[in-house]
């Protein structure tokens, strides 16, 4: 029988080794407008996310936005948006993202918590679904399609 490796690789996914931290998130770099940063991946956030103490770190162009973000431990927060940003995970690559930035300190609060490192962003179920991502829970590895 074929590995899912090789078998998704030969469909032209990328595959990205993530790693486990102690909230049982993974988390992984990659490159937002070129411009490197800590994400986490949660198939529960229904767009990925920024953090307003990033904007400048990843040269984000926002404007308001009139949605409001909740989260677990956090609702009603004031969101921002930033669109057409290019963003590179491993050898993948995606133009034209669109963030929503919003304050993540509650996240990096439950992140130090547990003992594991801030984060600028998350990669949600928005680009999950449209690069018809896989996780492989057992070899800790993620599979994006362009």
């Amino acid at each position: 029988m074929e590995s899912l490796r090789k078998h998704m690789e030969a469909k032209g996914f990328n595959r990205i080794a993530l790693k486990r931290i102690n909230t049982n998130h993974f988390e992984f770099k990659a490159k937002v407008n070129g411009i490197n940063g800590s994400f986490i991946l949660d198939t529960g956030a229904s767009n990925s996310c920024i953090g307003t103490k990033s904007i400048s770190h990843f040269k984000l162009h926002v404007t308001a936005s009139d949605v409001k973000a909740a989260g677990a431990g956090a609702v009603n927060m004031l969101t921002q948006v930033s669109v057409s940003n290019t963003l590179q995970i491993g050898k993948w690559t995606k133009n034209n993202v669109p963030f929503v930035i919003f304050d993540l300190s509650h996240v990096n609060e439950a992140l130090h918590l547990a003992e594991a490192k801030p984060v600028e962003g998350i990669l949600g179920a928005d680009i999950l679904k449209t690069s018809r991502a896989v996780i492989d829970y057992g070899r800790n590895c993620l599979y994006l399609k362009e």
